[in-house]
């Protein structure tokens, strides 16, 4: 049970040794021969919101509570001014309360949400867009320094991509330092388990960066804006409606981040060209990922 003073921030980073999060399974491979594997969990995990049931989600179920919070945030039924008395996470019946000074109902939001491009529960709700057109992201700016480092010190740290695969990760990063991230099986709930982390801990987004290895979709956008942070990076490409968002609210949007390649396609004036290519290395093969040549 969490009471929702604000606290300091942890830093947050994967930790690929839980035996929670994986599962060793046995198969064969290409030649017949035996193999056994490490593979992601998923775990139901329910969202109340005071007596409400929101929805069930797909999650490895580490970080609950910021990921109910973070849930709620960016889909626009908890507002970042609004008093949270209360997380309360049962392990055992796999539920977690948020519970709120002011009374809510949901019910007719809830009937009008739209299946989004996300993977596993991804939803948007009709007033989502409203919401977001609203936002004036704070001035930032982006060095290529901070790019290219922020990049290589995520591609080679420990993380349950590099041991299981199959799993989506977010961070998000102070110039070229990531101070939280997280992952899951599909990218929203690991961009919302740090929406939970920023609200829990009070955290200040106007000077952060957010990295994803997912697609630059519509929902990542307006994940982002909700959030206040004013630049969003990929290893991956763009959906067409991801970009119109971007450039409609002035998010810089970054993607195909890979080695010493990028492409901006929103948001370009905050870029500062400061690195020398000639001193960045190429992307290991063992962080490439399945299909992403497609996006070249």
């Amino acid at each position: 049970m969490m009471k929702m003073e604000k606290a300091p921030a942890p830093l947050i980073v994967p930790n690929p040794e839980d035996p929670r999060l994986t599962e060793r399974v046995a198969g064969t491979d290409q030649t017949g021969a035996a193999v056994e594997i490490r593979v992601p969990v998923e775990r139901p995990l329910t969202l109340y919101l005071n007596a409400q049931e929101i929805v069930t989600m797909m999650t490895i179920g580490d970080y609950p509570e910021y990921l109910a919070l973070g849930y709620l945030l960016n889909q626009n039924m908890l507002k970042y001014d609004d008093v949270v008395t209360e997380v309360e996470y049962h392990d055992d019946l796999q539920v977690v309360v948020v519970r709120t000074e002011h009374h809510t109902n949901f019910e007719a939001k809830l009937k009008k949400r739209t299946q989004t491009s996300g993977c596993a529960q991804g939803t948007a709700f009709g007033d989502l867009l409203e919401a977001v057109e609203s936002v004036a992201l704070p001035k930032a700016e982006l060095r290529t320094s901070w790019l290219y480092e922020m990049t290589r010190t995520i591609n080679t740290m420990p993380s349950l991509y590099l041991e299981a695969g199959a799993i989506h990760g977010c961070v998000l990063c102070k110039e070229g330092t990531p101070v939280c991230y997280t992952e899951d099986v599909g990218r929203h709930n690991a961009v919302d388990k740090i929406a939970g982390w920023i609200y829990r801990h009070g955290v200040d987004p106007a000077d952060k960066i957010l990295y994803t290895t997912g697609r630059l979709t519509s929902e990542m956008v307006i994940k982002t804006v909700r959030m206040g942070i004013p630049i969003l990076v990929s290893r991956s490409g763009f959906t067409a409606w991801g970009v119109e968002l971007a450039r409609q609210v002035g998010l810089t949007l970054v993607g195909r981040t890979r080695g010493k390649r990028f492409i901006a396609l929103s948001g370009q004036e905050r870029i500062v060209f400061d690195q020398n290519l000639d001193y960045v290395v190429e992307e290991s093969a063992r962080h490439k990922r399945k299909g992403e040549e497609r996006d070249d």
